[in-house]
């Protein structure tokens, strides 16, 4: 077996969102205490840590290598780690994800990141469909409140849902 952790759009934007009128980040610090720890145990098994992060067309300060677009600099990428740039909630919709991956031989991601009802719900089921082991890191993924529900509300229900396509693991216990 082979494994690569999966990081979604961990980028500036989410996290300085509040900061210009929208949400903050559900436990942000926790979101990034726990994907250090993912990184530092992939780092230490030699398994890849691939970036995917989300990208607007040009012009845009989301756009590729611009501020909001940048890795947020507690857990940058190292020149090594693959960078999959997308422009979708699944992260392997016109991407490289799946060519890297299977270049790799990698068979089982561990998934984390944001936003949990869109990006990370869509990559978790799109995973499952492309033949991959998922392991999503229930403790590691966030969102904001919406005008219905808690941030809180629905990672716990999307952890609940996502049973269908993926292991549940906290951080602590993925294993590479």
């Amino acid at each position: 077996m082979s494994k690569a952790l999966l990081i979604i759009d961990m980028q500036v934007m989410p996290f300085i969102w509040k900061d210009y009128g929208g949400k903050p980040l559900y436990q942000e610090e926790k979101l990034l205490e726990n994907t250090k720890q993912l990184i530092d145990n992939a780092r230490k098994a030699n398994s890849p840590v691939f970036y995917v992060m989300f990208t607007e067309r040009q012009g845009s300060l989301r756009s590729e290598n611009e501020p909001l677009w940048q890795a947020h600099e507690q857990i940058a990428p190292l020149g090594h780690d693959p960078i999959i740039i997308k422009y979708y909630a699944d992260s392997f919709l016109d991407s490289e994800l799946n060519h890297q991956l299977r270049d790799q031989g990698i068979d089982t991601l561990v998934i984390c990141g944001v936003q949990t009802e869109y990006c990370v719900d869509t990559t978790v089921k799109s995973s499952y469909s492309h033949g991959y082991k998922v392991e999503l890191a229930e403790d590691c993924h966030s969102t904001y409140d919406s005008d219905h529900l808690t941030a809180e509300q629905i990672i716990n229900h999307h952890n609940s849902i996502l049973t269908q396509f993926a292991t549940m693991v906290r951080s602590s216990e993925v294993q590479f």
